[in-house]
Formats: C-alpha cells, structure tokens, sequence
C-alpha cells in the first residue's frame, strides 16, 4: 500500500533509489514487543541490509493504536505532530519514544489529564530538538466546546483517522503485524534474533 505523501517521514529506504522489496511493521509504541522488535531492525537488521542487501528494501512504519492502551492514541498524536512540525526527526523521535514507553503505560498516566500528558510528550519532542510548544499545540485540547461542537479533537485529529483506517483496510489488528510486499508474513515474530532475520533475509529479498 502506498505512503500518503504527508506521513513520508514514516519511510525509511536502506539506500537505492528504487527497492526491491517493501517491509511494512505495524507497530505500536506503547506495545513492549513492538519495542522488541523496533529496537532490533533499527540497531541490527538496518545494518546488515545496508551491508549485505543495499537499495533492496524500504522499510516503512505503520502506525496502529491498541485501543486498550488507552494512552496509546495519544503517544501516536505526538508522533504525528512531530511529524508535522519536523519530519526529519520522526525516526528519532520514534526511538525515543520506544525508548521511553514505560512513561506512557497505564500506571504512569493514570492520574494525568489528557493534555498534561500531551506535555510531557511535547517535553520528550524537545530531547530530539524538536519545538516542544509547537508539537503541544497541535495536540492541545480545547477544554471548552467550540459553539456546539464539544467533541472538537485537535489539529492531529484528522491524521489519526487516516492511519487507523488504513490499518483496518488491510486487516492488521494486533502488534506487531509485519507485510512483506503487501502481503501479511506471521511466520516474522518479535522474538528472533539477528540470525533468524539473517536467514529470513537471505530467502527472501533478492
């Protein structure tokens, strides 16, 4: 499926001006086998496909909420605001926040408002040199209604919809859920080691 090109920040090619092959990672970041999984494509798999397999694969982040996570939308609202106001820092923020999920379990936001956790996560932004007072405007929430409407959202609203229903287009419901060119590879699990990816790489991306 292709990327809407306001979420190309989501894409990350191993070189090469046109791959072979596309890897899709369904994840989300308040997930710990999401975590698990991000943690090694990044400091392991990129490397060895940029050794072994250059400009043969683009590997492209889909975002997908577990809505028993209830904070779990609104750590992907931040992502998508830092996308927005610096899609060039969208992977390292991405790291960031995989890095610091454990902030946004339940037990850690249980007692916040909605929009003070917005602020802690426009605060992490800021570790990455993003403009933390931009990232938390686009996701402020009103706390008054705006004439009639009182089910207003705020300005990432919009781009929150858009990913959830491409993620139902396609079937993808738990994560992580891996597709290999368009097509959904469970045989991939969060637990495998380098060697395991190796060996799965080795087969399949010529």
């Amino acid at each position: 499926m292709a990327v809407n090109p306001k979420f190309a920040a989501h894409v990350f090619a191993v070189e090469g001006n046109r791959p072979v092959h596309t890897l899709e990672l369904y994840l989300d970041f308040v997930c710990p086998y999401s975590a698990k999984i991000w943690k090694r494509i990044n400091e392991e798999v990129l490397p060895y496909l940029r050794e072994t397999k250059p400009g043969k694969v683009e590997i492209i982040f889909r975002q997908l909420i577990q809505p028993w996570h209830p904070s779990s939308t609104l750590v992907h609202e931040s992502a998508l605001a830092v996308e927005k106001v610096a899609p060039e820092k969208f992977w390292e923020y991405s790291n960031a926040l995989f890095s610091a999920q454990k902030d946004y379990f339940d037990v850690n936001v249980v007692n916040e408002t909605r929009n003070q956790t917005y602020q802690r996560l426009a605060g992490l932004a800021g570790t990455v040199d993003v403009d933390k007072d931009a990232v938390y405007k686009l996701l402020h929430v009103a706390d008054k209604p705006d004439g009639d409407a009182y089910n207003i959202g705020n300005q990432i609203t919009n781009d929150i919809k858009f990913i959830t229903k491409a993620a139902r287009q396609v079937s993808a419901h738990v994560t992580p859920t891996v597709f290999f060119n368009g097509v959904m590879d469970n045989s991939i699990s969060s637990g495998w080691t380098l060697d395991q990816w190796k060996e799965w790489i080795d087969n399949n991306v010529v």
